[in-house]
């Protein structure tokens, strides 16, 4: 039980993170005794392994905190994520430290495919939540987000390690938190939506009322309808003589 915990809490937190688990499962079956990874699976702890999971996590970390880039990146992570997952169940679950059972040595195919499931579910959670959290902050709480994300998967990792059963109460507080942020940023895009909507219709509208206005001003326009200005632009009524002969009428002969 213990040990699935374990492998559970780590491959979540390479759904978050691919490369945190890695680097932090090298390091501490490398320097401690709180993991002693399998047979199949000592390369994790070599120095290059470290060495290269350090400098990939590097870059995911600086990609994932850039608005619009974090969205590609989550489409490249897609295949990365659930993989690490698998391979870092079946590294701890298997750890005979952590528990004494052998049916995770004994089956790492089994291991691999739970962990895989794990850290594809956090990893679609996490790619859920950020579209939200991009269109309520305008893509400013995109930054704060993945360093959220970070802190909970090397908070998870630990946690993981060193106290397994403490794996299901995170669990249920990532699970409300990204119900909370997914349903959130639907209610606020709903509402957007319909802001727009009622802004166009205004539009139409005053574009409508624009159209008749003006369709009377030209009827006003037409000869004999447009009152003459006199005297600086002020408006008068022709007289009756004008209005018989009209302001081009020309004088009859003999008068």
């Amino acid at each position: 039980m213990l040990a699935a915990l374990t492998g559970a809490g780590l491959a979540a937190a390479a759904g978050l993170n691919a490369f945190i688990p890695l680097v932090i499962v090298g390091i501490f079956a490398r320097f401690t005794e709180f993991i002693d990874l399998p047979t199949h699976l000592e390369w994790l702890q070599s120095w290059p392994a470290i060495i290269i999971f350090t400098i990939l996590l590097a870059a995911e970390l600086i990609l994932d905190k850039i608005p619009g880039v974090d969205h590609v990146n989550d489409l490249i992570q897609t295949a990365v994520r659930p993989l690490v997952g698998g391979v870092i169940f079946a590294a701890t679950a298997a750890a005979t430290v952590v528990d004494e059972s052998n049916f995770w040595q004994d089956n790492p195919l089994i291991a691999g495919l739970v962990g895989a499931v794990v850290a594809l579910t956090m990893h679609v959670s996490k790619a859920a939540s950020r579209p939200a959290v991009n269109a309520t902050t305008g893509g400013t709480g995109a930054p704060l987000a993945s360093f959220a994300e970070d802190a909970i998967a090397v908070a998870l990792c630990l946690v993981a390690i060193f106290v397994p059963i403490l794996v299901i109460v995170v669990f249920i507080f990532i699970g409300i938190t990204v119900y909370r942020i997914v349903t959130t940023g639907r209610r606020r895009r709903r509402h957007r939506e319909m802001r727009q909507a009622e802004e166009r219709l205004e539009r139409e509208a005053q574009e409508a009322e624009g159209g008749m206005v003006a369709w009377w001003r030209s009827k006003w326009r037409e000869p004999g309808r447009l009152s003459r200005y006199r005297n600086g632009g002020e408006p008068s009524v022709p007289s009756i003589g004008e209005a018989e002969e009209g302001p081009d009428t020309p004088e009859a002969p003999g008068r």
